[in-house]
């Protein structure tokens, strides 16, 4: 199990691995061209907290913390469906992984064709 902190309230949230690095990449690349977007999840622990707004702004604070030192292999429709739904009026949201349509990438790989 991940964990993404955000901002300078130390606020953490966490995510298994393999989604938080495809909404690593996915957050980045938005980050990357200077876009600010909402990201928006609901609470899969039963706690009965909903749902949950970031703003996300180059100038806040954000770190992504992995707890296993292997990179997953990254789904790029998974990415790209993340990136989707940044443009609408919700908000990026962690939405299902889709099925593997073509072979998987490395993070890096995926990183730079998202640049």
């Amino acid at each position: 199990m991940g964990t993404l902190f955000y901002g300078s309230d130390r606020t953490a949230v966490d995510i298994d691995d393999r989604t938080l690095a495809h909404l690593q990449l996915a957050v980045v690349a938005k980050l990357r061209r200077h876009e600010s977007f909402s990201l928006t999840w609901r609470d899969t622990d039963g706690s009965g907290q909903g749902r949950h707004v970031l703003w996300v702004h180059e100038s806040i604070p954000l770190r992504f913390v992995y707890a296993g030192s292997r990179m997953a292999a990254i789904n790029r429709a998974w990415v790209d469906a993340m990136l989707a739904t940044a443009t609408t009026t919700t908000g990026m949201r962690v939405v299902p992984e889709p099925p593997l349509g073509s072979a998987a990438v490395t993070a890096g790989d995926a990183a730079s064709a998202l640049g």
